[in-house]
């Protein structure tokens, strides 16, 4: 009788094309091509942008939806996951890059209100603990239209309330919390971060982010401003912003307050929120440890494995768990932009590029730019690598 393969299936989100489902779809259609007799199991992972609520709604949470306001203001419909009085929340639903239309960027008014509206929204449905995916957004407001959406007022020099995005902030001049809703105060909020990056600086919010998101050079200087102006009239106050504010530089440097174009510093500042990584969060709320028990393999994904991906993308985490298990590793990209002693480094057997023809256009189309490609062909490319994958990979 033929010897079973036990494959664990735990693709990202390739951004632009594939979601984590349909992308772990197509990758065990590769390996059923490759190992008649595979026994494959399915576990897509997110790290906080594009797929975390899927990722709870696989975990058995409850799908749940709220009209909220998108990142350019028009309304958009928002989904969100609860269980009991816990609630998994994406920001990319509501403020995310994918909302917005091709051709209509607009790096400095985009707001994250719809995303305080859909925090809103899961206080409404009786949620208490709340985590929010700060990965796949448009903005760079620091937060700020989030915290609006929740009661806080920015106002410049007048007392007009600031309009949205970045680029306002640099006329802020005070904040009023007193209308922030009294349900925070007994709410536990953790951030999913998919990056580790600070608010400001070289390695900021504005300055890496930035550029994904439409902003230009003279764009990217306008919103550092902005961030670091919010940072100083926070950390200005006389008193603390729920015991913060007089820390505001050393939150702003912590690590994924850059996260969400700077909502995970808003978070953490205003909301007493904690920020931590994305992957480890929701692995653990995908039960894959306990998926790696008698897995013979893991074959993990995203659009692009690059320097971003070791710093706290989920593929990156799926190599560390598995590897701790004793489980060879592989991915299947649709580009790879790091060095061999990178990826093995950070404990993966084996990396694999699925590009289909044209080539150029396949890198483009699944790293999350404009997709150039259908997520038809996207997904025959990436079951052609997998079985490619497993023939050389298994003995």
């Amino acid at each position: 009788m033929p010897t079973v393969t036990r494959i664990v299936v735990a693709p990202n989100a390739f951004k632009g094309t594939l979601t984590a489902n349909e992308a772990a779809h197509a990758i065990a259609d590769g390996v059923g091509d490759a190992c008649r007799h595979a026994d494959i199991l399915m576990r897509p992972v997110a790290d906080g942008g594009d797929g975390t609520v899927a990722a709870a709604l696989t975990a058995g949470f409850t799908r749940h939806e709220a009209t909220v306001s998108g990142p350019l203001g028009t309304a958009v419909r928002a989904a969100f996951a609860v269980r009991h009085d816990a609630a998994v929340l994406e920001m990319a639903e509501a403020s995310g890059l994918r909302l917005v239309p091709p051709g209509r960027h607009a790096p400095l008014t985009a707001s994250t209100t719809g995303t305080g509206e859909l925090v809103r929204a899961a206080l409404d449905a009786g949620a208490r603990r709340l985590l929010l995916g700060a990965g796949g957004s448009a903005t760079t407001d620091g937060g700020t239209g989030m915290l609006s959406a929740l009661g806080i007022r920015f106002l410049d020099r007048t007392g007009r309330i600031l309009p949205p995005g970045g680029a306002a902030l640099r006329h802020l001049y005070m904040i009023d919390t007193g209308g922030l809703d009294p349900r925070i105060t007994q709410a536990e909020i953790t951030v999913a971060a998919d990056v580790d990056n600070p608010l400001l600086g070289p390695h900021g919010a504005a300055a890496v982010f930035g550029p994904q998101k439409g902003a230009g050079p003279a764009d990217v200087a306008v919103l550092e401003d902005g961030l670091r102006t919010l940072v100083d009239r926070l950390g200005a106050r006389p008193r603390g912003v729920l015991g913060l504010s007089a820390r505001a530089a050393m939150v702003a440097a912590s690590a994924g307050a850059g996260a969400g174009g700077g909502l995970g510093f808003g978070a953490m500042a205003f909301l007493g929120a904690r920020v931590q990584a994305g992957a480890e969060l929701l692995l653990d709320l995908a039960g894959f440890d306990a998926a790696l028990d008698g897995a013979d393999l893991v074959i993990t994904g995203e659009g692009a494995l690059d320097a971003s991906t070791m710093r706290g993308k989920a593929p990156a985490a799926v190599a560390r768990h598995a590897q701790a298990a004793g489980v060879p590793v592989i991915a299947v990209c649709g580009q790879v932009n790091v060095s061999p002693s990178a990826w093995r480094e950070a404990g993966f057997t084996g990396v694999f590029s699925a590009q289909p023809v044209p080539a150029g256009a396949a890198a483009r189309g699944m790293t999350g730019a404009p997709a150039l490609i259908s997520r038809a062909e996207a997904a025959r490319a990436l079951r052609r690598a997998s079985a490619e994958a497993v023939r050389l990979v298994l003995p």
